[in-house]
C-alpha cells in the first residue's frame, strides 16, 4: 500500500470518528477530553503543585513540567518539519490559528507522556487514572476534527519514548 492509499484511508477512518458537527452529550465529552490536554492548563496546574506541593509532588511536578517543557521543543521540531495541514472543521479555532500543523498531535504525545511519568513516579492511583485518561484525550482530539489518527498515534509513540527518556534521566539525577 503506497504513502497516498494510507493516508487517503486515515482521513476516511478520522472523518468516520468526528463528532464536532453533531450535537449532543458525546460531542460534550470529547469537549472536554480535547481540552483536558492543553499545555496551558498543565504548566499552571504543575507550576501550583511545584509552589504548593509537599515532599513527594513539588519534585513530581518538576519532573513533569520539564519533561513536558523538552517534548513541546520536540513535538514543534516535527510538526514544522513535515508540515501537515489539519483537517478542514470550524471546531478548535484557536489550535487552528497557533498551530495550523496535526502531525504529530502535540495533545497526544503529551498525554501520554504524562500517564508514562506517572507509572514510573508513581502515586499507582493517579497512573490508573492517567492511563485511562491518554487515550481519550488523543481519541478526543481526532473526534473534535483537528487531528488525523495518524497524528494521534504518532504522538503517543513520541511521547511514549519521551516518556521513557524521560524516567531514564530522573533515575541518573
Amino acid at each position: 500500500m503506497n504513502l497516498t492509499r494510507l493516508l487517503e484511508l486515515d482521513a476516511r477512518l478520522s472523518a468516520r470518528m468526528r463528532v464536532a458537527e453533531r450535537p449532543g452529550l458525546l460531542r460534550s465529552l470529547c469537549v472536554f477530553f480535547a481540552h483536558s490536554g492543553d499545555s496551558w492548563f498543565w504548566w499552571a496546574g504543575l507550576a501550583l503543585l511545584a509552589w504548593l506541593g509537599g515532599q513527594f509532588w513539588r519534585p513530581w511536578a518538576l519532573t513533569v513540567l520539564a519533561s513536558i517543557v523538552a517534548l513541546a521543543v520536540i513535538v514543534l521540531v516535527i510538526k514544522f518539519s513535515i508540515r501537515r495541514r489539519r483537517p478542514e472543521g470550524e471546531w478548535g479555532r484557536f489550535y487552528r490559528s497557533t498551530d495550523p500543523h496535526s502531525f504529530p498531535s502535540g495533545h497526544a504525545a503529551r498525554a501520554v507522556l504524562i500517564a508514562v511519568l506517572a507509572i514510573g513516579l508513581g502515586p499507582g492511583w493517579l497512573a490508573i487514572l492517567l492511563c485511562i485518561w491518554a487515550p481519550l484525550v488523543a481519541l478526543a482530539r481526532v473526534a473534535m476534527g483537528v487531528h488525523y489518527v495518524s497524528d494521534i498515534l504518532a504522538g503517543g509513540i513520541v511521547g511514549l519514548i519521551a516518556g521513557v527518556i524521560a524516567l531514564q534521566v530522573h533515575a541518573l539525577i
